[in-house]
């Protein structure tokens, strides 16, 4: 049993957000789709920790796959980013 939000092979959309602070969601990354392909460990939320701050959560990091078409409108390969979870929300159909 695992107490990672999202298996392998689950759907996702990343948030579309533009916070007015550091994020290590790609801007092309936002509003998008993609694959978990595993979860990857548990880091400190580098959004947080960027700012200076000591209250930064620790939150689980997962491998994404998109398909290069779905970001850019073109390309037959695919991207893999290493995204936390909180820039993760259940893909809806």
């Amino acid at each position: 049993m695992t107490d990672d939000r999202y298996a392998p092979g689950a759907r996702v959309r990343t948030v579309h957000h533009d916070p007015p602070h550091h994020t290590r969601l790609p801007r092309y990354a936002r509003g998008k789709r993609g694959t978990v392909i595993e979860p990857e460990g548990r880091a400190p939320l580098a959004d947080v920790r960027a700012q200076g701050r000591d209250d930064w959560p620790v939150e689980q990091v997962y491998a994404v796959r998109f398909a290069a078409r779905d970001l850019w409108g073109e390309g037959e390969h695919h991207v893999v980013l290493d995204l936390f979870e909180s820039y993760l929300e259940d893909d809806q159909p």
